[in-house]
């Protein structure tokens, strides 16, 4: 250990102690993780008030929830994250959490579709400091047999956060207008980022570890070349890039699928979409760390056996809802594919921080992300309000039913890439 590592670790917590400041770092990370995507969420929601106003088309609107947030946040993770491995982690994400709440309250004083575009680079921008050097602390505070689930817990940040967003978006739609809705959230997140600075101590690196060296990062090219040689990383890349095209584009466009072809009133969106998606993504994101945390003791298969089985559940279920008479049934029939949706998170990013060295895992994670937003984010959104665009002139507002329709064949796609990841599993956590 470097004298560097031995001041930053000082004296080793244990018992209660460590309990309690895993606790308070876990709590006030899930927190700032909240609020990030609250302001992702926040967007989603308020897309038929912001398209009255401002005359957006679909293929904007996918470019603004999609693409322009995810090139931004895509091209400053793996710098951000490279410096989470050389500097202090909790203090990064603190100025992170300002900037991307700074750029979430100017939303509210746009007057066009390109300064509105311009906002979100900047969120994405900030919010490219948020999870990956999140994790990377997590992982210091959590031994590898506890991570998926100790990840699935603060993933939860998402469907909480899609929670809050929805909710608080339809409320304030009807009582505060959006651009109001906005700057309140900005606010939020300013206040809460010197509070996670002050509460929480930056953990020794690979101090959960047995074997694993924290003396030094890797440069970019090695955490790269890990994906190369091991052949599970590879796979998870796959699999999760084309999960996440299936689960952001739904994420982004159920809620305007209900309002827009279903007839689903805005009201109804704060009181039944709301909880609705809040509880099935926590379900699925919890529920997919759990079932792997468990699952792994006998078999390191499960980090790949477990999302493709939600995925395999996610494919009738969410072409049923789609087809289904009214807005009641087609939520209804919409929680399990939304549960199963995001089961493929905390896995994912936990066998990523399994296999990586302890100084290169805020950039591993990164890597992992690019293909969450690059792919998932940026491209799923954006290929559904293409579609629905594209379509519209025959179908109507029926568009956005088939446009959705149109992912199942990347789910497919998904599933056979995370089963497929079974293979190689054993052969590398051994080694």
């Amino acid at each position: 250990m470097t004298q560097a590592t031995a001041i930053e670790a000082g004296a080793a917590p244990s018992g209660r102690a460590m309990t309690a400041r895993r606790g308070v770092a876990l709590a006030m990370l899930f927190l700032v993780g909240t609020i990030n995507f609250v302001d992702r969420q926040l967007l989603s929601v308020l897309v038929e008030p912001i398209r009255a106003d401002m005359r957006f088309s679909d293929t904007q609107f996918g470019l603004l929830t999609g693409l322009a947030f995810a090139l931004f946040y895509a091209a400053m993770g793996v710098p951000v994250a490279m410096i989470a491995d050389r500097w202090n982690r909790v203090k990064l994400i603190g100025i992170a959490c300002i900037v991307w709440s700074g750029f979430t309250a100017a939303c509210g004083l746009v007057s066009n579709f390109w300064q509105l575009a311009l906002m979100r680079f900047g969120v994405g921008a900030g919010e490219a400091g948020g999870t990956a050097p999140s994790l990377s602390v997590i992982a210091d505070l959590y031994p590898p047999d506890r991570r998926p689930l100790a990840i699935g817990l603060f993933t939860l940040n998402g469907p909480f956060g899609v929670f809050v967003g929805a909710a608080f978006g339809a409320w304030a739609a009807a009582h505060i207008g959006w651009r109001h809705a906005f700057l309140v959230i900005g606010i939020v997140g300013i206040v809460v980022a010197p509070l996670l600075i002050w509460l929480v101590r930056e953990p020794a690196r690979g101090a959960m570890d047995t074997g694993r060296p924290a003396d030094e990062a890797l440069p970019f090219g090695q955490s790269l070349a890990m994906f190369v040689r091991r052949r599970s990383l590879r796979m998870v890349m796959i699999g999760s890039g084309l999960a996440a095209f299936v689960s952001y584009g739904m994420l982004n466009w159920i809620p305007a699928f209900l309002m827009r072809t279903q007839g689903m009133p805005l009201d109804a969106m704060a009181t039944w979409f709301a909880p609705a998606a809040g509880i099935t993504f926590g379900i699925g994101i919890l529920g997919g760390g759990w079932l792997v945390s468990r699952a792994a003791k006998r078999s390191p298969r499960a980090y790949g056996t477990i999302p493709a089985l939600a995925t395999a559940i996610l494919i009738p279920t969410f072409a049923a809802a789609l087809l289904a008479g009214s807005w009641q049934v087609s939520l209804a029939l919409m929680l399990a594919p939304m549960a199963a949706c995001t089961a493929y998170v905390a896995p994912a990013l936990a066998l990523v921080q399994n296999l990586t060295p302890p100084r290169s895992r805020a950039t591993a994670a990164a890597v992992l992300m690019l293909m969450f937003n690059i792919v998932g984010l940026g491209l799923g959104p954006l290929f559904i309000g293409m579609v629905s665009d594209a379509l519209k002139p025959v179908h109507g507002d029926d568009s956005l039913r088939w446009a959705l329709m149109a992912i199942l064949p990347f789910a497919l796609a998904a599933g056979l890439a995370q089963y497929a990841m079974t293979r190689h599993l054993e052969k590398d956590f051994a080694e």
